[in-house]
């Protein structure tokens, strides 16, 4: 390593050390929970790196005794390739699918919740933190529509499912799941979720969006209250709003227009909306080949990489907090794909902002990639799917990210011992 890497090295545990992440860490004695720090995450001690996946299927096949070898297969695949940290669904709401969790408000189908139980299991034993979403924006698996059917149903005279964030009864059905999850003790290690520090962060949606008001107040307002709850019911976690990074009217109009896409208001506020109370990182989405489908492949990275660096600088200077890239990816699908080599181009550019900004003690955190499946999986396919076993040049520089994250934590606990050393305190003694 050379003295600029070995200097960024250096700030890394400056910052650490001097937010507080040292001192916090070691009165928790070995906090088991991910905790954020200043702009990092930290956990037993260490700068936590979440180097990750999506699956939003987990629940989904862990309530099937036929398919549930494809969750272990799945998480232990992931494990081997030193990912850390997966994004799922503990949401699907509505009694059209026979594999709804909630099929009617307050219902439950234990079958399935405890299909979610197997899959927190299965991640604790390798090693993985769990991304809880409750809801979806989307109509699939429900969603904030099926909440706003069941509010009718009660007798509201609802328009839009927009008023999913203004109804009084949608939102009280909502947070009757929060608690519903929260409180959930797991069938088969006998631990609440809210108490599980294999859950790394829940994430109160799914892609928020609210077209009927796109100044960002409406779903400002959404997430300040459900933050709160949240927040009433469990101390331990990480909350993260689920957002997808559009700029709102917090922001400049040359900042919208120089970094969304074009066209992209819909009713959210990177700034204003992650500044919530209870809010602890912002999550941010990257899509280019659907936002900006009529640009080449090289016009698209160069999106990517303008987008990636305006969020890394604002979470940085403005918020203050981590950032976590919650879903990249690239289609085989998109017209004009010409093999791996352009997906594997978009990973390694988003893989090289995280690491940057870690190794210079930067808010970015980790990211996670859209999406994760296993062998025996074709019907669950999108063209974004990665299965490590079939993709080795995609595996390669998913492996390789990994390997280089863990390098930054190795340096670091190489530092601390060095400065320790050089202080003269030891291991109790230190850290003041």
């Amino acid at each position: 390593m050379g003295l600029r890497g070995r200097g960024a090295l250096a700030l890394l545990l400056v910052l650490f050390v001097h937010g507080g992440g040292q001192q916090a860490a070691e009165a928790a004695g070995g906090d088991a929970f991910v905790r954020v720090q200043g702009t990092r995450f930290v956990h037993n001690g260490k700068p936590f790196f979440a180097n990750g996946f999506n699956a939003y299927w987990l629940m989904t096949l862990g309530a099937d005794p036929a398919q549930r070898g494809k969750v272990t297969s799945a998480l232990s695949q992931a494990a081997g390739a030193g990912l850390s940290v997966a994004r799922t669904w503990a949401f699907n709401d509505g009694g059209g699918s026979s594999g709804a969790l909630q099929y009617s408000p307050g219902r439950y189908n234990e079958n399935t919740f405890q299909g979610l139980d197997f899959v927190l299991a299965e991640a604790r034993k390798y090693g993985i933190k769990m991304i809880l979403s409750l809801v979806n924006n989307y109509d699939s698996f429900g969603g904030r529509k099926q909440y706003v059917q069941w509010a009718r149903e009660q007798g509201q005279a609802i328009g839009s499912d927009d008023e999913f964030f203004t109804n009084p009864v949608a939102k009280g059905l909502y947070k009757n799941h929060i608690k519903a999850v929260l409180t959930r003790v797991n069938t088969i290690t006998g631990v609440a979720y809210k108490d599980d520090p294999t859950i790394m962060a829940w994430e109160l949606m799914n892609e928020p969006r609210c077209q009927s008001d796109v100044s960002g107040h409406t779903i400002q307002s959404w997430i300040t209250e459900m933050a709160a709850h949240v927040k009433s019911i469990d101390g331990n976690h990480l909350l993260e709003a689920g957002l997808e990074g559009f700029y709102g009217a917090s922001s400049p109009p040359s900042r919208r227009s120089s970094v969304n896409p074009s066209g992209y208001q819909v009713g959210t506020d990177f700034i204003a909306n992650n500044q919530a109370p209870g809010v602890d990182f912002a999550t941010v989405h990257s899509y280019p080949d659907q936002w900006l489908p009529g640009l080449d492949a090289p016009s698209q990275l160069r999106f990517l990489g303008a987008w990636l660096d305006a969020h890394i600088a604002d979470a940085q200077a403005v918020l203050r907090k981590p950032l976590l890239v919650a879903e990249f990816g690239k289609s085989r699908r998109d017209p004009g794909y010409s093999g791996d080599g352009q997906r594997d181009a978009v990973f390694a550019a988003v893989y090289a902002k995280v690491y940057n900004s870690a190794r210079a003690g930067g808010p970015a955190a980790g990211a996670l990639f859209w999406q994760l499946l296993t062998e025996g999986m074709d019907s669950y396919g999108d063209g974004y799917e990665v299965v490590l076993r079939q993709a080795p040049s995609t595996t390669g520089v998913i492996t390789t990210q990994s390997r280089r994250l863990q390098g930054l934590v190795r340096a670091f606990v190489r530092a601390r011992k060095v400065q320790r050393g050089k202080t003269g305190k030891g291991a109790k003694g230190g850290g003041n």
